[in-house]
């Protein structure tokens, strides 16, 4: 369930794409290695999200009732010139074409999508999260300082626990069908979090998978620490013993979670 209006996301889409042309802006070279994603360079981190910034908007804009090949998108390679202005643009141009195409839509109206909703709303949401985890692989290889909303955040982790609970249900051969075994439990606490925004998850395995809420409780293993520290940890971009997160119980259950809890 999204805990952010449909305007919300689409305003935090053209802000993360600013924020992306400030990281060019730093003056980090195009050819840098991704820590976080290793197999990718800086140039080709943004050219991905920047692509599928435009495969999303071409899908809510036409109001796919199937998905469209990436070769069918307008510029979806990105720009010919191999220069960081030249990305940039790229990239504004790209999350606002987005945004147009999300608020001309509105939540929910049917777009195809390969999850659990059918509408255009999933991809204002989606696209959020996809721009900021891209965004602090690229912030993170220009060695800056990155931060997100904590509402931002916190919604960020919710998609990602239905995102992985979802593989469990559809793709029995995903890593996440292991994510079971009942008499265990993971609880999530961010220390710095606004009054009032509950961030803390009790994830619960179950014989058959796993449940989650939002919720204070014991668990087998608890980590805690700053938000963003947590929402990159679970998305795999730092490890539980960086960012001043502390892990406490069972650490080989949360690092079983971590191994597991991916989608595609």
């Amino acid at each position: 369930m999204s805990t952010l209006t449909h305007e919300r996301y689409c305003q935090e889409i053209l802000a993360q794409t600013e924020a992306l042309r400030g990281v060019l802006a730093s003056g980090a070279a195009l050819g840098t290695r991704v820590p976080t994603c290793p197999e990718w360079t800086l140039d080709e981190l943004l050219r991905h999200t920047g692509g599928a910034l435009r495969w999303s908007a071409e899908l809510v804009r036409t109001r796919a009732t199937e998905d469209i090949p990436e070769e069918k998108v307008p510029q979806c390679a990105g720009p010919a010139e191999q220069t960081a202005t030249a990305l940039a643009d790229w990239l504004d141009d790209s999350g606002r074409r987005l945004a147009e195409a999300l608020r001309e839509a509105g939540p929910e109206t049917p777009v195809w999508t390969w999850a659990w909703r059918q509408d255009a709303g999933f991809w204002a949401r989606r696209m959020t999260h996809e721009l900021a985890v891209h965004r602090a692989d690229a912030t993170l290889a220009a060695g800056l300082d990155y931060q997100v909303d904590p509402e931002v955040a916190a919604d960020a982790l919710d998609e990602w626990l239905e995102i992985v609970g979802f593989a469990q249900r559809t793709q029995p051969e995903d890593e996440a069908g292991e994510l079971r075994g009942a008499g265990r439990s993971i609880h999530l606490h961010a220390t710095d979090a606004p009054e009032g925004l509950d961030a803390e998850w009790l994830i619960t395995f179950h014989e058959d998978g796993f449940t989650w809420e939002r919720a204070h409780g014991k668990a087998t293993v608890a980590l805690r620490g700053p938000l963003t520290a947590l929402l990159l940890a679970f998305y795999r971009r730092r490890t539980p013993d960086t960012g001043g997160l502390e892990v406490l119980g069972d650490r080989e259950l949360l690092d079983f979670w971590l191994a597991r809890a991916s989608f595609g």
